[in-house]
């Protein structure tokens, strides 16, 4: 049991470290499109403030790893299957440079896992509703409403100024809005992995094989569930070198084929977007933060006029967002099938 935990935690950081590339666009596509950074300073940068947003709270990973299956009935193979499916998915899309949501598939392939293993009764679709499908569609809102409003205040405090100052000011007022959305990205999507190790750790405690085990490496705290200091860093720093890795398909994607930005839109599409991720990761609620910066920018070029937005290829990222769920949940279904028959009874 503890070689297939290894696993586990193995697969659950390889994880991490994919959406660090897959989702490395989220915080740099705009900076990167708009030239005020060349896209290996910018993802550098966003690595170390994934990084550092990583390590500034655990309210997503704790909803991650009670808030979806009782961790009595999730085994070790629960969790591996529930990984594969989600990096499945993230490797599909990002090698057809569509940015979908690392937090969906994830939490898809838990579902997938969690039924294959146990049936439909096990997994809590309350919480489904409550932490995914609404913030599924309020968050990508509150992106888009918050971008849209800021968009147009920003054009009128400048209306009077002279066009190259304009310019040159929100360069730099880009370079603090990139580093908010990188940080913003770190505090939610690097506790998604946290979270399903520490359900991996709590299954490998209810099944008895805790005993002997040093207290530092097992979950702690009042209620048992508090993810343990090595988790938090270990994600950290995994999504952060993942972000490093940068992912050049969707960035040219979110950058220029959904608007021609400017770094004026870009400080504003930034701005709103860490805005909405950072109340959601307060809030313990694992947002999609591909699907934020996404609204966001949907926002910054529809405040100029609608025609502005090439609505086609933001339609075939909303249909991403649609089939990132259940794609995952099947994959994930078959993968817990697979994973049954290799460790029977684990």
């Amino acid at each position: 049991m503890v070689s297939l935990l290894v696993l586990v935690i193995v697969a659950a950081i390889v994880f991490d470290y994919i959406n660090g590339f897959h989702d490395a666009a989220n915080a740099i596509a705009t900076v990167v499109s708009t030239g005020v950074l060349p896209i290996r300073t910018a993802v550098m940068i966003a690595g170390v403030l994934n990084f550092v947003g990583a390590i500034t709270g655990t309210a997503v990973a704790k909803t991650i790893a009670t808030g979806f299956a009782d961790p009595q009935l999730v085994t070790q193979t629960v969790v591996l299957a529930a990984l594969i499916g989600a990096s499945a998915w993230n490797l599909i899309t990002w090698w057809y440079g569509i940015p979908s949501s690392s937090s969906h598939a994830l939490i898809g392939g838990l579902a997938g896992a969690v039924v294959a293993k146990a049936g439909t009764a096990a997994f809590k679709w309350g919480a489904l509703y409550d932490k995914v499908l609404k913030p599924l569609v309020l968050s990508p809102t509150i992106g888009f409403v918050i971008a849209f409003v800021l968009m147009i205040l920003l054009v009128w405090a400048v209306r009077r100024m002279r066009p190259a100052m304009v310019h040159r000011g929100s360069r730099r007022l880009q370079l603090l809005s990139a580093c908010s959305m990188a940080f913003a990205h770190g505090s939610n999507d690097a506790q998604k992995s946290m979270g399903i190790i520490t359900l991996a750790l709590l299954a490998f405690v209810h099944d008895g094989h805790g005993a002997g085990m040093p207290a530092w490496f097992l979950p702690g705290g009042p209620q048992g569930d508090a993810v343990p200091r090595w988790v938090i860093l270990a994600c950290a720093g995994a999504i952060g070198a993942g972000t490093m890795a940068g992912g050049k398909k969707i960035i040219k994607t979110m950058g220029a084929k959904i608007i021609r930005i400017s770094p004026l839109q870009g400080f504003a599409a930034e701005t709103a977007g860490a805005i909405t991720i950072l109340g959601a990761s307060h809030l313990g609620v694992p947002v999609s933060t591909t699907h934020c910066i996404n609204a966001c920018i949907m926002g910054v070029g529809a405040s100029k006029r609608v025609s502005a937005v090439r609505w086609g290829v933001a339609s075939n990222i909303v249909l991403a967002w649609v089939l990132t769920l259940p794609a995952a949940a099947a994959i994930s279904f078959v993968a817990s099938y697979v994973l049954g028959k290799l460790f029977p009874g684990a």
